[in-house]
């Protein structure tokens, strides 16, 4: 149950990592942290949460859906 809600939380920054780019790139504010940040925590916890799936996988934490055939 905790995994699923830490993939549940890193999903949750991902998404706010994406908002907070794009309000950045609308305001286009001289000063302001740069859109790349954001895009990168984002990119990052993309591969963070396929990593922790790959790995749950492996040691039989979570099971994945038969195969229909």
């Amino acid at each position: 149950m905790i995994f699923k809600i830490i993939i549940v939380a890193l999903l949750f920054f991902m998404i706010f990592n994406l908002f907070r780019a794009m309000v950045i790139m609308i305001q286009n504010k001289p000063g302001q942290p740069s859109m790349t940040r954001y895009i990168g925590r984002r990119v990052f916890t993309s591969a963070l949460i396929i990593l922790l799936l790959l790995v749950a996988m492996a040691l039989g934490w979570i099971t994945p859906n038969p195969r229909p055939y």
